[in-house]
């Protein structure tokens, strides 16, 4: 098979395993993201895969240079991608992008173990620098919108002052007392008999 061939297989391979899976990004055909770890996690980190014309005779060409990879140091990031091309040399002539994904994935917690955790946390403290601190008691809650058929609806079950009218409900009781069968000269019949 041609090295096309082989990369064709691959990509339809790849798109029907990782199809849905939020971490998995396709660049272009022959570059794929996937994201190690969740979102918010701070030793979760983004490999980038892109593959030569030769591929996979050839090794592929792993990056972590992605913005989402700016809170790891760059000796945490070349140790993964030492471990990284270890893997592809283990695997050359074979197609192996799942298989790195499965690797990282796999040895997340040990790629990951020298990394300090605080890193996001500074990061994000140097963001929130400037911003007045509101408490949440004193924001004001927004009021429900209505359309305009809601308010039309409204101002006519209501008077000038916005209250309903008296007797508004009392068409529940009358449904209320003809459940039980009984008419008013029933009604009447029956209290007269007291």
């Amino acid at each position: 098979m041609a090295a096309n061939e082989d990369q064709e297989m691959e990509l339809e391979a790849l798109r029907s395993i990782y199809e849905g899976d939020l971490c998995f990004r396709e660049l272009s055909p022959v570059s794929f993201q996937y994201r190690i770890g969740e979102n918010g996690d701070p030793k979760a980190f983004l490999i980038e895969v892109s593959w030569p014309e030769t591929y996979p005779q050839t090794a592929p060409v792993i990056s972590m240079d992605a913005f989402f990879n700016n809170t790891i140091s760059s000796a945490i990031k070349r140790s993964i991608l030492d471990k990284l091309m270890v893997e592809v040399e283990a695997n050359l002539g074979t197609a192996m992008t799942y298989t790195l994904f499965e690797y990282a994935k796999d040895n997340k917690e040990l790629f990951m173990e020298n990394q300090p955790v605080n890193t996001v946390t500074s990061v994000s403290n140097s963001i929130a620098i400037g911003t007045p601190d509101v408490p949440a008691s004193k924001k004001k809650d927004k009021k429900e919108q209505l359309s305009k058929t809601q308010k039309r609806k409204l101002a006519d079950k209501t008077d000038n002052k916005g209250e309903l009218p008296r007797g508004w409900n009392w068409v529940d009781v009358i449904k209320h007392v003809s459940i039980f069968k009984l008419s008013f000269f029933n009604v009447k019949k029956i209290c007269k008999e007291y």
